[in-house]
C-alpha cells in the first residue's frame, strides 16, 4: 500500500493561484485512483477532483474551470492546480488513493495524505 504526501499549500490572495503535489511512495502508485478533498472549518469534507490512472480526469462544479489534476506516474506524483482562488477555497486539502475501477468523482479511497492548508485572503 502506498503512502500519500501533499504539499503546496498556502497563503495566497483572492485571484492568485497554488499547484498542489500529492507523492506516492512505492512502486504501484501509478495503479491508484487519486483523488483531491478539501475539508473547511465546521464543513464536511468533499471532494474536488479525481483522477484515473490513465489520466482521466472528473471536477467538481466549483473546481470546474478553475483547477487542474494531472499526474506523472514516472515521479509518484498527482498535481492539484488551482487558478483564481477564492476565499470560499480556504481548507485543508487531502489528497486519497484506492487500487479500485475508476468512478469519476464516486467510489472510495482507503489510504490518505495528512492535509496541506489552503488559505486565501479577500
Amino acid at each position: 500500500q502506498v503512502q500519500l504526501v501533499e504539499s503546496g499549500g498556502g497563503l495566497v490572495q483572492a485571484g492568485g493561484s497554488l499547484r498542489l503535489s500529492c507523492v506516492g511512495s512505492g512502486r504501484t502508485f501509478s495503479t491508484y485512483v487519486i483523488g483531491w478533498f478539501r475539508q473547511a472549518p465546521g464543513k464536511e469534507r468533499e471532494i474536488v477532483a479525481s483522477i484515473s490512472r490513465s489520466g482521466t480526469t472528473a471536477y467538481t462544479v466549483s473546481a470546474k474551470g478553475r483547477f487542474t489534476i494531472s499526474r506523472d506516474n514516472a515521479k509518484n506524483t498527482v498535481y492539484l492546480q488551482m487558478n483564481n482562488l477564492k476565499p470560499e477555497d480556504t481548507a485543508v486539502y487531502y489528497c486519497a488513493g484506492e487500487q479500485r475501477p475508476y468512478y469519476g468523482l464516486g467510489g472510495t479511497y482507503d489510504v490518505w495524505g495528512q492535509g496541506t492548508q489552503v488559505t486565501v485572503s479577500s
